[in-house]
């Protein structure tokens, strides 16, 4: 596994995943800018000057919805038990549906603020997220987190986690960089470069990165899992499934309408 420090100044020590984090928010930053300049876009009145306050009221919704989010999503007994590790986000630890919602919450206060429709803004920043979560899962990476499950001994990319035993697991963060972040960039960015109805970018986002996110857990190690009936699904994929619905329901709901 690749060392999580990045640099070393006397006692001052850089963590990868602290830089995953900064490149996620300078790549939204640039594809911000590229996407005010599309036509439909543009005609909505977005401009740079938005791209600057969006950011911040963003970083406060990633890192305080992701943290919670993991704290009472996956793990509350442990950090219940130990309120200081809470704080200590530069180990790793942070909840993509907890980012999510708090995303969706700071970008509410923003829209209320600009008087904007909250809809639009969901809309508008949704094609920036999934690289920016793709940084995020190579972050995990990098800091031997979320180890995947157990495969086969012949598949070439097999890898040992040292944190957890000696068997051949499969490198799962870096599956959910590709799939649920890089692959999904592609197919939201390539649908929204059109006009669009209200919610509609909104919607595809919540459908495909339900979907890849319910196909992902399949290869790692769930943090604990959810039975209902002869089914059992892990943690990752029952919270991906009201996304799924909620993407399907937008999707219905934009399509019926006449675009904004």
């Amino acid at each position: 596994m690749p060392d999580p420090i990045a640099l070393e100044i006397g006692p001052l020590a850089i963590r990868w995943y602290g830089l995953m984090y900064l490149a996620a928010f300078a790549q939204f930053i640039w594809l911000a800018r590229v996407r005010i300049k599309q036509p439909h876009i543009a005609r909505a009145g977005w401009k740079k000057e938005d791209i600057d306050d969006m950011l911040f009221y963003g970083v406060l919704g990633v890192i305080i919805g992701g943290r919670l989010g993991e704290v009472l999503f996956y793990d509350p007994s442990y950090y219940f038990s130990n309120p200081l590790e809470i704080f200590k986000v530069w180990k790793g630890g942070m909840s993509f549906h907890g980012g999510f919602l708090g995303v969706l919450l700071a970008m509410s206060i923003w829209a209320n603020r600009q008087r904007r429709n909250v809809l639009d803004v969901w809309d508008f920043i949704a094609p920036m997220v999934p690289l920016g979560y793709a940084f995020g899962r190579l972050g995990n990476f990098i800091n031997a987190e979320l180890p995947g499950r157990v495969a086969d001994a012949s598949l070439p990319w097999a890898m040992i986690w040292p944190n957890v035993d000696n068997l051949p697991r499969h490198p799962s963060p870096l599956y959910q960089a590709l799939v649920d972040g890089l692959l999904m960039f592609i197919l939201l960015w390539l649908f929204s470069r059109k006009e669009r109805p209200r919610m509609a970018v909104g919607g595809m986002f919540c459908l495909l990165y339900g979907s890849a996110r319910f196909f992902t857990e399949y290869f790692r190690m769930p943090d604990y899992e959810v039975h209902f009936a002869n089914i059992t699904i892990s943690a990752g994929q029952m919270l991906s499934v009201p996304l799924i619905v909620l993407g399907i329901v937008m999707l219905l709901i934009a399509y019926r309408k006449k675009p904004a």
